[in-house]
């Protein structure tokens, strides 16, 4: 049994705390605005309390509060210790907060995917001295945990890489659809972003790369009358539009015989 500590007790940490209790963990947890406590975790007035006496720290505040809350943290943490930052700061801080002062070994943690859905078994990635530790704790509950090499900071620098495409392209997907939908041709466009999301991806990204270069000047012009298109719908265009302006950068920047 491991003496667990979560801080931040909201979707994403009452997830992870009920999952450590019900596997047999001693649980602690503190939130100073959660309305409940989950099953089997003993709620402390303050995360120094918390943390007092723990051997694993999981952080799961905003990314905001981590400097806070390491500064309070890291120094009630005893020899062996592990404290793992799970927010979702920049590669930057979380090297920053790995090299305070502090007995505990020091993880950043990135999660990569929807704690929303698939719950406490999302997929890890984790970097630096604690990264052992977290994934010795969390394998057991059949959460699939990578580590990275590196200090803190190349777990969230692998995160907020996967960001771009993740996030830019459900931002693409959402517009796409819901111009779809406002040109009376939903099933359609869904038809058509479900074929280019499906077959060879390394041909698909190689594709991308090589045409986009090539056939900037057009696209960019193609991306123009895109948005004017979606703004005669009545559509949102923020990624038509940022997509025109990459291109036409493209074309700028492209060697004379592509132009």
């Amino acid at each position: 049994m491991t003496a667990c500590t979560v801080i931040g007790l909201g979707e994403a940490g009452a997830t992870y705390a009920a999952a450590l209790a019900a596997a047999g963990h001693q649980v602690t947890g503190f939130d100073p605005v959660a309305p409940t406590t989950p099953e089997g975790v003993t709620r402390m007035a303050t995360a120094a309390e918390a943390c007092a006496g723990a051997d694993i720290v999981l952080v799961m505040t905003g990314a905001a509060a981590a400097r806070n809350v390491a500064q309070e943290c890291l120094p009630v943490l005893g020899d062996g210790s592990v404290y793992a930052d799970f927010t979702s700061s920049s590669p930057g801080v979380m090297q920053e907060l790995g090299q305070l002062p502090s007995n505990a070994g020091f993880a950043d943690v990135a999660i990569l995917g929807p704690v929303s859905a698939l719950g406490e078994k999302t997929p890890l990635m984790v970097s630096g001295p604690g990264a052992q530790a977290v994934a010795g704790l969390l394998r057991p509950l059949g959460v699939q945990v990578e580590i990275a090499d590196g200090e803190p900071g190349a777990a969230m620098a692998h995160k907020l890489l996967r960001s771009v495409l993740m996030k830019g392209l459900a931002s693409v997907v959402v517009e796409a659809v819901t111009a779809g939908k406002a040109a009376g041709l939903e099933d359609w466009i869904r038809g058509q972003i479900a074929n280019q999301l499906a077959g060879d991806g390394q041909a698909v990204i190689d594709r991308f790369l090589t045409g986009s270069a090539k056939h900037a000047v057009r696209r960019s012009k193609e991306m123009q009358d895109t948005a004017s298109y979606l703004s005669d719908l009545g559509v949102p265009a923020e990624m038509t539009t940022a997509s025109a302006a990459a291109l036409a950068r493209m074309a700028q920047n492209a060697e004379p015989a592509l132009r």
